[in-house]
Formats: C-alpha cells, structure tokens, sequence
C-alpha cells in the first residue's frame, strides 16, 4: 500500500528535476522532424527539462558510449534516440542509473499500421519514461536503506534482445512527405478593367519543417479577355511564374490555412484588333511581380489535398493597355486570383 501511494503521488507531480535529451535522427524527413516536436512539447507538459542532439553518425556500441558519456557531461537523466531512415521506426528510451548501474533501455516500436504514428509513438513514450523516472526514484530511496542489487546487464538497442513495447505491425506510406505537387486552375482579374481569365496551374512544394515550406506556382495558355469595344478591342493574354515560402508543410491535421509570399515574373501580351482605318497592335511585356496569398487546405486521403487560396499580385512595371476612342485599362495594379488544386505529397 505505501509503494501504490508513493507511486500515485509521484506520478501526479510534475517532474521539474528531471533533464532528458532527445536525439535527433540523421534522416530530417517530415515524419521523423514532426515526432521530434511532438516528444518535445509532451515532455515540456509534464515539467521536464529538455535539451535536443543531433546523432552523430555512430551506431550499435559506438552510439551507446557516446550517450552514456553525455549523460555524465551534461548530468542527464535519460534521452530518447528516435529511431528511423526516411521514415519513423522506433524510439529507444535510456534512463541512466548512478554508478556502477548500467543504463536502462526500453524500445518503443511505431504503429505503422495506424494513423499518425509520430503522435501516438510520442504519447507512449513519455508515458513510459514517466513511469521509469518514477521507478528509479522508488528504487534510489530503497538503495538508501538497503545494499546495493548485484548490477545486471542491459543489451544496446542494437541488440534483438532489447524490450519491444508494442509489437511492429504492417509498414505503411509515409506520414510526412518532402515533395508534393498539385495541378488546377486559377480565375485572374485585374482591378482597372482586365480579366478575369481562366489559367491552369501547376504548382510544386517542398517541406522545410513541420509548418514551412518552398512553393514554385506558374500559370498560362488560358483564356484571353478583351479590352475595349468592337471595332477597337485588344485580347489580353497573361502568364507568370513564382517561387518563394509558404506554410505548406504536410500535416495530419483535416483542415488547416495556406499562407504564402512569393516573387517571379508576370507576362502581359495584348493583340489588338481594330476596323479600318484604324490598325491593330501586337505588344508583349515582362514585369517583376510580388504575391501575397492566403486560404485553407483540405486533406481528403492520406497524401492527396485540396487548397482554395485567395492571391494579390503587384506588378513593377504594370502594363496599361490603350485602345482608342474605347478607354484604357491596366494589369498588375494589382491583379486578384483566386486558385482551386488538387494535390499529392510524394
């Protein structure tokens, strides 16, 4: 009864005096990066102190060495090596005991087969590290009164004898991808009279972290809306081409904003067409353009998404097109889209 008592107080306290590290994976894959951040915050919310290492190449008896001398360098309590190439795998847990004790190491094994598996993984893991923190604490007042147990020895992780938690199901696609790419069309307007027209688009991402990320957007061969009046009109044709950041990464989430600032370029043609005597003009136009744009990404499969995003583009210099006797109208001052893609993480 005193240990169950001890136990559930323990366990309901936050474990400020505990330091554990993290090890980083040498693979910086979206899912391995996003079960990093999720081990982080679940140990920041139960009061540990964290500290974050990248691996530093070694493996087997080399990797178990350099993490019991860190734990005597930096006075660590235990660490979590996430364990994994491209995609998650495992996380073994070492919790370090005073001298002569050797460390005690429990592996925890993704569930592939299930949904999310660097949340879940994280979730189990730090309740498993809790409960070895606590032991030790038991075990340390107990050592107090008593001689010390004959000390036993511990595999590597490297070993089939090391403890697996939860058995290893099927292997499943990759939660976190780095390239995605995502076809669509894009309704372009300007506010002075041109548009709107109907482009394709084609656009590719890229995933720098669990929320940033790269985006190359380009759009063209579309419609051609006129300007003027007939007898006196010109056809307006309109491509361009961007690349730049964005809040894009893949995410588990079902629904999450789109936010991105991109540059490139923006190409403006009008043809103009006009009754005699009048003479129509062909001119063709680079600018320099800036785009803000902001929407909602909607995952409806695994890898596969829809965004719907709303986008503003100043154009330096912006064209105006005149047309005589029939007014005048401009583009990229600025120009509003609003885009529809389908997407898919690769």
């Amino acid at each position: 009864m005193v240990l169950l008592a001890s136990l559930a107080c323990l366990w309901g306290t936050r474990l400020d005096a505990a330091t554990v590290m993290i090890v980083r994976p040498a693979s910086s894959s979206g899912e391995l990066t996003e079960t990093v951040s999720r081990l982080h915050g679940e140990m920041l919310s139960v009061g540990l102190t964290v500290m974050i290492a990248e691996r530093p190449g070694a493996d087997g008896a080399s990797a178990r060495a350099w993490l019991e001398s860190v734990a005597i360098d930096r006075g660590i309590d235990a660490a979590i090596d996430v364990i994994g190439d491209g995609h998650l795998e495992a996380a073994d847990i070492w919790v370090f005991q005073p001298a002569p004790r050797p460390p005690q190491v429990t592996r925890v094994l993704a569930e592939r087969e299930l949904e999310n598996a660097p949340a879940r993984l994280a979730i189990r893991a730090i309740d498993l590290l809790r409960s070895l923190l606590i032991e030790r604490e038991l075990a340390g007042a107990s050592r107090r009164d008593a001689p010390p147990p004959a000390a036993t020895t511990v595999p590597s992780p490297a070993s089939p004898a090391t403890t697996d938690m939860v058995a290893s199901g099927a292997s499943s696609e990759r939660a976190g991808a780095r390239i995605g790419f995502a076809l669509g069309a894009a309704a372009l307007a300007s506010l002075d009279g041109v548009g709107p027209a109907i482009l394709p688009v084609v656009r590719f991402d890229a995933a720098l972290g669990p929320w940033l990320g790269l985006e190359a957007e380009a759009a063209g061969f579309g419609t051609r809306p006129t300007v003027g009046r007939p007898g006196a009109s010109a056809r307006v044709a309109q491509q361009y081409a961007l690349l730049g950041a964005c809040v894009c990464a893949p995410s588990m989430a079902r629904l999450r904003p789109v936010v991105g600032l991109s540059a490139g370029v923006l190409r403006t043609a009008a043809v103009g067409e006009a009754d005699a005597p009048l003479q129509g003009h062909s001119v063709a136009r680079w600018s320099f353009v800036v785009e803000a744009s902001a929407g909602a990404r909607l995952r409806v499969a695994k890898r596969t998404h829809l965004t719907a995003a709303l986008h503003v583009q100043v154009a330096e210099p912006y064209v105006d097109i005149r047309v005589v006797n029939a007014g005048s109208a401009t583009s990229g001052r600025p120009n509003v889209l609003v885009t529809f893609a389908v997407g898919e993480w690769l």
